[in-house]
């Protein structure tokens, strides 16, 4: 610790991360900080231009309403975002990004995102409200937007950011190190706006040894939103709400092309189509069961009975699509053999365009998608708040759009600000608000980075922080490196050792209790009141030992931390697992002992945790609807 400088940043609006939310945030906040003479500093552990959930590319856009074009209204969105999370979404918040997200992919293509275009101009929608891109470049060309808004004076990179700043009850800043040198930074802020991302490793993953990498959300995601907000005290919601994708087995290639634009469809190893052999299970689900297109979590449910009941593997019909497609130009031999070509291309490219290692793994394994049927499987558990997972903090909703019921209960004065003062939340930082994908982050880290000027400019006074609390959590955060220099070479092996851990055990530690006790993939993703209970017992155990993580450079420094943040992540996703009495996901998780969804569960799990008495403190808040106001 004597070697590290310590670095004070002050600034007005802080935005934490780089992902798309975050590059929203900056292009918003430099327009309206410019105006009222603030200073916006963003700080994000990897680079801009290939950070967060977009970093390999996109195939296509997943949220575009269409409003101007009249082609869906503001209610047929909500009521798509409420039935496909079984009834829980906060209509407020996915009605107030839904309304502004077509502008951010405008913006896209002002930049200079590829979109493609039909014969008459118009977006080729790959379903109803996603937009077919060439989207290899797509993080790049919008962070070259937030870079250039914001000025790279303003923007630090390879700095990890670990913990909130507070002063009493309000956030006044972060704290973190840099992955590339001996430096600890102070960031001292009048607000914060986190957009660091969700959570991945928390559960054992698919893909273990050489391909312990591989995962299908970014793997060095480590739930770093959840952890910043749960230590500053800020109340938290959907934490039992994990997201269980669907994906080509190993590489986790993407399927929604597939199902959506080629129209195949999935069966399993009798080739029988599951969506039609298992409907009669849609009707323990109802009304949910009910709703057209019927929610993702109910298609992973039937798609997993299947493989219960020993039917797997589960196949994509690649070669079936293809076939179906070109089966209208047979007549033309010349036009069939293009058009075959064609589709071979657009099958290639949809990963191309964001998960390489596919491509990689079809050619290895000598797939050609129009000769022969592709694995899929059900991925592990991740946490997001963006794609069809609900999880983060609890914000307040626009003043506009509440009703004389839900004001009370969803708004406290700024749009997307955690219960927290200070604290602004887009992307997957905040919670109850899913299918907002990439574009509805960016969209959401406009509003939030918008609003949260407005309360810098509300709350004027300079962020008070204590050298004294700062020097404590520099200690802290740089404990590892200490640990690791007092014990090493007291053992023949330094991976091995009585004094202390290393961040990849840990790790391991931690996704065997998740995976084993809270429903991941060898259990078939079940759990129950006794299970969660014993990997609680057990997570303590694992808590204590976060005292002796230790780490031999910068990198293991921040693999102790990424660890750390798993580890609070996993608790509040076990507190509230245990908290909700009853199944409402199957496809996502199925508690055993309480097999059924309840009419008294159609409402919230909020969780908090708090910093004073380190006692956690679950509550039930209602869903309310905005029908009126849409």
């Amino acid at each position: 610790m004597a070697n590290f400088e310590t670095r004070e940043v002050t600034t007005d609006l802080l935005i934490v991360g780089g992902g798309m939310a975050a590059c929203g945030a900056a292009v918003e906040a430099a327009y309206w900080a410019k105006k009222k003479g603030l200073k916006v500093t963003l700080v994000d552990k990897a680079a801009m231009d290939r950070s967060g959930a977009v970093a390999m590319g996109l195939s296509a856009i997943n949220q575009y309403v269409g409003l101007k074009d009249g082609q869906n209204t503001l209610k047929d969105y909500v009521d798509y975002v409420r039935n496909d999370l079984m009834g829980i979404t906060r209509e407020d918040l996915v009605a107030n990004i839904a309304r502004h997200v077509d502008s951010s992919v405008h913006l896209f293509e002002k930049w200079g995102l590829p979109i493609w275009k039909d014969e008459k101009g118009g977006y080729v929608h790959e379903g109803r409200w996603q937009l077919m891109i060439n989207g290899e470049s797509y993080k790049v060309i919008v962070a070259e937007a937030a870079k250039t808004a914001l000025g790279t004076e303003n923007i630090y990179e390879r700095i990890f950011i670990t913990e909130p700043i507070m002063n009493d009850d309000k956030c006044v800043g972060a704290v973190g190190f840099s992955v590339r040198e001996n430096v600890f930074y102070v960031f001292k802020a009048k607000a914060v706006l986190v957009a660091m991302g969700g959570a991945v490793h928390v559960f054992k993953p698919r893909s273990s040894g050489e391909g312990l990498g591989r995962a299908w959300y970014p793997p060095w995601n480590s739930g770093s939103s959840a952890y910043f907000t749960l230590k500053a005290g800020a109340e938290m919601t959907c934490q039992e709400v994990r997201f269980i994708p669907v994906r080509f087995k190993d590489a986790y290639g993407p399927v929604g092309a597939w199902f959506l634009l080629f129209k195949s469809r999935a069966t399993n190893g009798m080739d029988e189509n599951y969506m039609e052999t298992r409907k009669g299970e849609l009707e323990k689900w109802v009304p949910y069961g009910k709703v057209k297109p019927v929610p993702a979590n109910l298609r992973n449910w039937l798609m997993l009975l299947d493989v219960m009941d020993g039917k797997g593997p589960i196949f994509m019909r690649t070669e079936e699509a293809i076939n179906n497609i070109a089966a209208a130009y047979k007549e033309d031999p010349a036009g069939y053999k293009k058009k075959m070509k064609e589709l071979e291309t657009e099958a290639w490219e949809d990963f191309l365009d964001m998960t390489i290692s596919q491509a990689i793994l079809w050619a290895a394994t000598n797939v050609a998608p129009e000769e022969a049927k592709s694995e899929i499987a059900a991925a592990e558990p991740y946490f997001i708040g963006s794609h069809s997972g609900a999880s983060g903090a609890w914000v307040s909703g626009p003043e506009d759009l509440q009703t004389d019921a839900t004001k009370p209960v969803y708004f406290w004065g700024y749009a997307h600000m955690a219960t927290v003062p200070g604290i602004f939340c887009a992307g997957d930082a905040s919670g109850a608000s899913i299918h907002k994908f990439s574009s509805g982050s960016h969209a959401e880290g406009r509003i939030a980075a918008k609003e949260a000027i407005r309360y810098c400019v509300d709350h004027p006074e300079a962020p008070a922080v204590d050298a004294k609390v700062v020097e404590e959590l520099k200690a802290r955060i740089l404990k590892p490196l200490d640990i690791f220099a007092q014990h090493s070479k007291y053992s023949s092996d330094p991976d091995i050792h009585p004094e202390y851990i290393r961040p990849k055990m840990f790790m391991f530690r931690l996704q065997k209790i998740m995976d084993e006790y809270a429903g991941g993939v060898t259990a078939q993703f079940k759990t129950s009141k006794a299970q969660l209970q014993k990997g609680m017992t057990l997570l303590q155990f694992l808590k204590e030992d976060s005292e002796k993580l230790a780490a031999e450079d910068l990198h293991e420094l921040m693999r102790c931390w990424e660890n750390v943040q798993r580890m609070w992540q996993a608790e509040a996703h076990v507190r509230t697992i245990l908290f909700r009495e009853e199944t409402r996901w199957p496809g996502y998780y199925f508690r055993t002992d309480t097999p059924t969804m309840k009419e008294d569960w159609l409402a919230f799990a909020n969780i908090t945790w708090n910093p004073k008495t380190g006692e956690w403190i679950p509550k039930k808040v209602p869903v309310l609807y905005i029908n009126d106001k849409l």
